[in-house]
């Protein structure tokens, strides 16, 4: 009996380590060249520290997208317009109480820049540039850029990039993903890396079902992306940072509603007069 006993021990201890092992290869499946790159040792310390990661409590990651936010507003010029602000904000928080995370305390905010973009980070932080705004032909087009924002938020996909992050660059060690690593990380991906093809996909679904739960024409989202594929001047921002594919428009307009393709927002004339009117009011 003691001798049974002895070897079921000895198997548990074999056991978890190969465990262990198993999960760290899973996490980084997919990155060979990381993998030819560190020790195994290294490999096992970062693999660690990613899992810690990817269970960021929701307390965690809004008090880690506040201090991006921090370093964010010191490299763009958040428009100091109460009024539109206000306006953008109203937009997105009627499209968000209709996400997967209403509980989430988001802050939308505008970005004094003419390129047509907008983007957001973890926690519920979304920026909106001016030239989105005058570029939109109408509020239901802008819902369905900030619906996508805020889809991006909910489905966690700055968390999961900055997870990439680190274990490409390097930067996880064994006391954890520091601080300020953390942070110059996730203001990169915010103002410079474009979101993978598979995130896109994810922030259009939840985005286009956001608009139409909060009574917005679903029908806008793939309008504004269409006209941005095929503008004949400069390459717009947007098509940059959210990779251009023609597929996506076929994708929006395949998973619409049928009953929710024309809806609340799609009046021209009325969201360029609403958009002049703000833009005086500092």
């Amino acid at each position: 009996m003691r001798l049974t006993k002895g070897l079921t021990r000895s198997r548990q201890w074999l056991v978890y380590p190969v465990l262990s092992l198993m999960v760290i290869a899973s996490l980084v499946l997919g990155q060979p060249l990381v993998a030819k790159a560190i020790s195994w040792g290294d490999l096992i310390l970062r693999g660690i520290q990613v899992v810690q990661l990817s269970n960021l409590s929701e307390k965690q990651e809004i008090e880690l997208g506040r201090q991006i936010n921090a370093q964010i507003v010191n490299q763009v010029r958040i428009v100091n317009n109460p009024a539109l602000t206000a306006y953008v904000t109203d937009i997105g928080e009627r499209l968000a109480k209709e996400g997967d995370r209403p509980k989430i305390p988001y802050t939308f905010q505008v970005v004094q820049d003419r390129s047509i973009n907008a983007f957001a980070t973890m926690g519920g932080f979304v920026y909106v540039h001016t030239g989105l705004l005058q570029a939109a032909n109408n509020e239901a087009e802008l819902a369905g850029v900030i619906g996508h924002e805020i889809g991006h938020i909910t489905g966690k996909h700055a968390i999961n990039q900055m997870k990439e992050a680190a274990i490409a660059q390097g930067v996880v060690g064994a006391a954890g993903l520091k601080r300020n690593a953390a942070i110059n990380i996730g203001v990169d991906l915010a103002l410079r890396r474009p979101n993978s093809r598979r995130d896109e996909f994810d922030a259009d679904q939840r985005g286009l079902k956001m608009l139409g739960e909060a009574g917005y024409a679903q029908g806008a989202m793939a309008t504004f992306m269409e006209r941005a594929l095929n503008s004949k001047n400069t390459t717009p921002n947007i098509l940059r940072t959210h990779p251009p594919t023609s597929d996506r428009v076929q994708r929006l307009r395949e998973s619409m509603n049928p009953a929710m393709v024309r809806g609340y927002g799609t009046d021209n004339s009325a969201y360029k007069s609403k958009i002049r009117s703000l833009a005086l009011v500092q």
